[in-house]
């Protein structure tokens, strides 16, 4: 909602400002937590990672501003796929059957909860929301193979990478008072403190349930819609909801009872 409210910048520049409030958060963030000032390993891990999480960023803002965000937010949350796919390849994570049947169950889900608002959208923009969910699956792999180290330098450098490509697009135009405040709580929010606390869940839990829980993300989207504005979502949207959260929830109680700590 917010990436598609600015419409005086290009998608390069949304994205390039966005990361570089939110590099700015995580930068803080490790000054406190540490009492020093931030230290890059400059790592091949850590700069993949970075890259990956640029990718992710970069690649959803020209597809939000491409094609629908029903299109865009459910062609990236393919990542489960892959992140199943490659995980024992990646961080050797055995995939179960109940992941898998999570896996399905999660994309039908995710299909019915946005029937209603999927369109043939622009080819590039859809094309631009595949990608993104690959680049955030191999994201999540990396970030998940920095468990013993400090995964956040990594999103730290990411969103310095994404501020650096969006800088020949900033002058462009000038953005709105309402528009820098959309922009300072993308920062802030979106990336800034919702990836500090995902680099410290990517500690605890394996790389597919990193990449399944996270789906809750955008089914919640209507609870605050009705919430603020009394629109009710329709019944294949209620429906899709309900299997997005009953299957994640279930898979996280059945790994709660059954699985071994993670390590």
């Amino acid at each position: 909602l917010l990436i598609k409210s600015i419409a005086s910048w290009s998608p390069l520049a949304i994205a390039g400002a966005r990361s570089g409030i939110a590099a700015l958060v995580i930068f803080f963030y490790l000054y406190a937590r540490d009492r020093r000032l931030p230290r890059l390993r400059w790592s091949a891990l850590q700069i993949g990672t970075a890259l990956c999480y640029a990718g992710v960023v970069i690649l959803f803002t020209i597809a939000n501003k491409m094609t629908t965000a029903a299109n865009a937010i459910l062609l990236q949350y393919t990542a489960p796929v892959y992140v199943a796919l490659f995980s024992y390849w990646v961080l050797r994570e055995r995939i179960t059957v109940a992941d898998w049947v999570t896996v399905g169950v999660v994309l039908g889900g995710m299909l019915l909860f946005f029937l209603d608002d999927l369109a043939p959208g622009n080819l590039a923009g859809n094309i631009f929301s595949v990608l993104s969910g690959v680049f955030f699956a191999f994201f999540t792999l990396l970030l998940r193979k920095q468990k013993d180290g400090s995964p956040a330098e990594a999103v730290m450098l990411g969103n310095i990478i994404t501020a650096l490509v969006g800088l020949a697009f900033y002058f462009q135009a000038f953005p709105t008072a309402f528009e820098w405040g959309a922009l300072v709580f993308l920062g802030l929010f979106q990336l800034g403190l919702s990836y500090i606390f995902y680099t410290i869940a990517i500690k605890n839990v394996t790389a597919l349930e990193a990449i399944l829980i996270p789906v809750i993300e955008p089914i919640l989207n209507p609870v605050w819609v009705f919430l603020l504005l009394g629109e009710a979502p329709g019944p294949w949207a209620l429906v899709g909801g309900v299997l997005v959260l009953g299957a994640v929830t279930a898979l996280s109680i059945y790994k709660a009872r059954t699985a071994t700590p993670i390590r």
